[in-house]
């Protein structure tokens, strides 16, 4: 039932207008913040196509539960990824990633962002309110990945 929980705070994280559905646009911009890379739009494409029940170009989130279960199987390598992911936006030695060491990587993506905004994106994915995020607050914001 947690498990549940995590997933649909990353739904809304992902669904940034808000509508309950998320779009190609939303899916390409949140996996980039969450992977420090661009995903192309046919790799963004393809994943809502598998993912899509209804055909309506759009993930709501009975979709977006249900390709998260399906992708979870084979996860062992890509924890070694979320690992290399996190060290690389973890930049302070805390062991979190930090709203300046946020900023920082973002800059480097050619996202200018200021520290509120990346404070808000924190928010999103900061399960446990304390205004960074841990490793595994960090694994669940790219369980789609």
């Amino acid at each position: 039932m947690a498990a549940s929980y995590e997933f649909r705070r990353v739904f809304a994280a992902f669904d940034q207008d808000g509508d309950g559905k998320i779009s190609t646009t939303e899916l390409r911009l949140c996996m980039k913040a969450a992977l420090g890379g661009d995903m192309s739009a046919e790799e963004v494409q393809a994943l809502m196509v598998s993912a899509d029940a209804d055909g309506d170009g759009l993930l709501d989130e009975e979709d977006f539960l249900r390709l998260v279960r399906e992708t979870d199987a084979g996860k062992e390598e890509e924890g070694d990824r979320c690992k290399e992911a996190f060290g690389i936006y973890e930049m302070e030695g805390r062991g979190c990633i930090t709203p300046l060491s946020l900023k920082l990587m973002m800059s480097r993506l050619g996202l200018h962002l200021n520290v509120d905004e990346c404070q808000a994106m924190i928010r999103r994915f900061d399960l446990n309110g304390d205004g960074v995020l841990t490793f595994d607050e960090f694994k669940t914001m790219i369980m789609m990945a």
